[in-house]
């Protein structure tokens, strides 16, 4: 399915209202989502609450063209208690951020909405908020041949994604111009704004650290309390985020044939990490010569490489499936997702809009656009990193991007501000959390697990909690979820 189409990737004082917090809470008009919102879970007691926001496209021309932000939120259980709110977003970018408010009070950092207003939104470009129209044309999908060698079946692909972003910037060339995070910043200022709240608090994941990095950035005063969780790089290059992302894949490979290595008995691949690691890659190389046909499915190598570098919590079924793969079997299904267009309240989202993360991405990547560089940096990654042996997923992303580059420039604040990272993770290195600490500032706490973003579903997440309500930071370390084990052991 073409990258293209939409698929179904919380600082130190009392909050203080602005001098006229009546008239400016009167601009928004909030109805219960589910009256409102199409596609609305039925099942919601109407405690979300829905409203739009009212922005401009370029905001160097505040006259000019607007469009609507969709906002969501949940008001504090404990209103005796309240002191502000708390803006959501769960990362992309092109994520959807409208049911955050939801997520977040049936998650271990429920507490955080007793006394915060708990608000969320969908990002422009996403969801119920203001898109753009580039529907997907025949050809958008097409796979090289076969017989192609493999560096014109990467050029094939690469000029098929440059027609295709081509095509969508030229579709609303001024609003995908501004597809930046530092407008969906300033989105979340005119949110603020709209709300009558003279600061807010943030909680980020992802791509939404990058996002509140940016806010903090630029209106570090209107900063109540600022919870990053899955640090993003202070800097962005695609290309280069492949690299960080694969140079920690590979760590996971050697470490996941250490674990199995101590489970012989149970999967039969050797007792030895590096003999787990050659037979790993022995399977690998043999798909790859000569793939299987199983039910319909291809089994070949990539089907391998698939389950090298997954997360911990899912050792156990990788390496079932390996030996599997190895004694002749199936894997076992993988889940698909649905697609979609949303355009304001009428139309049911589908929660993704990955032209909009390539917009977001690709307008303020520094990295190279040309395929020759890019092709070459694809063969130095898989050489440098043979076991996940991977060319990466963005290197590509900004084919024929055509928009001036408009580079993150993040600056320290003074606001009270709680990193998160996570040791082991590949989607988010933990050496992005510390550059942006050293960008940026702040307190940060370390995670011993791989599962990106994941604080809000641990006992760690008290902390969370007990930041935004007292502002204080924790630099230590939580233990994640466990490694579970094989059956029987």
């Amino acid at each position: 399915m073409s990258r293209y189409r939409v698929a179904s990737v919380l600082v130190a004082t009392m909050m203080v209202a602005l001098s006229t917090p009546a008239l400016a809470s009167a601009s928004l008009v909030w109805k219960p989502c589910k009256d409102v919102a199409a596609g609305w879970e039925p099942a919601d007691d109407q405690r979300t609450e829905c409203a739009m926001v009212t922005v401009p496209v370029d905001y160097a021309k505040p006259d000019g063209r607007e469009i609507d932000i969709a906002v969501s939120r949940q008001k504090a259980t404990d209103q005796a208690r309240r002191r502000g709110v708390v803006l959501l977003n769960p990362g992309g970018p092109g994520q959807s951020g409208i049911h955050q408010p939801r997520w977040i009070a049936d998650s271990r950092a429920a507490g955080i909405g007793a006394d915060h207003d708990l608000i969320g939104f969908d990002p422009r470009g996403v969801g119920y908020s203001a898109d753009i129209a580039c529907p997907a044309l025949p050809g958008d999908d097409a796979e090289p041949p076969a017989s192609l060698p493999d560096k014109e079946k990467a050029r094939f692909a690469f000029d098929r994604d440059a027609t295709v972003n081509q095509r969508c910037i030229a579709a609303d060339p001024e609003f995908v111009r501004n597809l930046t995070t530092e407008n969906v910043a300033r989105d979340m200022d005119r949110i603020r704004e709209a709300l009558g709240e003279a600061r807010i608090g943030f909680y980020g994941v992802s791509w939404g650290t990058a996002l509140g990095a940016a806010y903090r950035s630029a209106f570090d005063s209107r900063v109540d309390r600022m919870l990053l969780d899955s640090v993003m790089s202070p800097t962005l290059d695609v290309g280069a985020m492949d690299d960080a992302m694969i140079a920690a894949g590979e760590i996971t490979v050697r470490e996941f044939a250490g674990w199995i290595a101590r489970y012989d008995a149970v999967y039969h691949f050797g007792g030895r990490q590096p003999v787990v690691l050659e037979g790993l890659l022995r399977l690998r190389d043999e798909l790859t010569e000569h793939p299987r046909t199983v039910n319909g499915e291809t089994i070949d190598g990539e089907t391998v490489t698939g389950y090298l570098a997954g997360p911990r919590r899912d050792w156990a079924n990788a390496a079932k499936t390996l030996a599997a793969l190895r004694d002749g079997g199936l894997p076992a299904t993988k889940p698909t997702s649905g697609q979609g267009r949303g355009f304001g309240w009428d139309t049911p989202p589908t929660g993704y809009n990955t032209f909009q993360q390539t917009a977001i991405l690709c307008n303020a990547s520094e990295g190279p656009r040309d395929f020759e560089t890019i092709w070459q940096r694809r063969l130095d990654r898989i050489r440098e990193y043979p076991a996940v042996a991977s060319p990466g997923i963005w290197n590509g992303r900004c084919a024929g991007w055509t928009l001036p580059v408009q580079p993150w420039k993040f600056t320290p604040g003074t606001s009270a501000l709680q990193l998160v990272g996570h040791t082991y993770e590949p989607v988010t290195p933990i050496g992005w959390a510390l550059a942006m600490r050293d960008r940026i500032g702040g307190t940060l706490l370390t995670i011993e697990d791989d599962h990106h973003g994941s604080l809000s579903s641990l006992p760690c997440a008290s902390k969370a909690v007990e930041f935004f309500s007292t502002g204080e930071t924790s630099d230590g370390s939580c233990a994640g979820a466990p490694i579970p084990s094989p059956p029987g052991h």
